[in-house]
């Protein structure tokens, strides 16, 4: 089944896309910036093993215009969390045990967000990006089990993880892909392995 979805803010209308196959594992949330597609190589990979992949912009049209919207980590978070409100309060969504696979700028936000819905984020996967900028607080208070993935030759965001690390706790794994490595194909592995049921669904 595939689902268009809208949430409403104060600038304007952000679009989502929801892929829901039978019985499916859990729900991979995949935030971006703005322009979603549910069916790009990471949402695919995440379809074809068995969950639901909802797909959805953090920033407007108009938002996208400024050339540092993607800098706000308070204003991605709190979008964030509308969308956790938006899962929690959708029937086909409400009792899939959920994860979030973010990357590159939307990092520090998926962070911070699994930090504060710690009984609804029950794993997480970051592809680059400054995982620091999240905050101290936002670091020590992460227990979702956390994959970090670093992609090419990143060194800014190798930096920041190393920068992070002294205030993690949670479970984590760092592991380093190829340019063409996909980024679904670990993360895959990571949820099966920390969300509840998904490992023999």
């Amino acid at each position: 089944m595939r689902r268009d979805l809208l949430l409403d803010t104060p600038s304007g209308r952000l679009h989502g896309q929801l892929a829901l196959p039978d019985k499916p594992k859990g729900l991979v949330l995949l935030p971006r910036p703005h322009r979603v597609e549910v069916d790009d190589a990471v949402g695919t990979t995440f379809q074809q093993n068995g969950y639901a992949v909802l797909a959805m912009e953090l920033l407007s049209a108009r938002e996208m215009q400024f050339a540092d919207a993607t800098q706000d980590v308070a204003r991605l978070t709190r979008r964030l969390t509308d969308i956790l409100d938006l899962i929690r309060d959708d029937g086909d969504m409400e009792r899939l045990p959920c994860a979030i696979h973010a990357r590159d700028e939307l990092v520090p936000a998926a962070v911070r967000v699994a930090a504060q819905r710690d009984r609804q984020v029950l794993a997480l996967c970051v592809c680059d990006g400054l995982i620091d900028r999240a905050g101290v607080q936002a670091l020590e208070l992460l227990t979702a089990p956390l994959l970090m993935l670093f992609l090419a030759a990143e060194e800014n965001s190798s930096q920041a993880w190393q920068r992070a690390l002294k205030y993690l706790s949670c479970p984590l794994e760092a592991r380093r892909l190829t340019a063409d490595d996909n980024p679904a194909v670990p993360a895959v592995q990571w949820f099966a392995q920390r969300l509840p049921g998904a490992a023999t669904s």
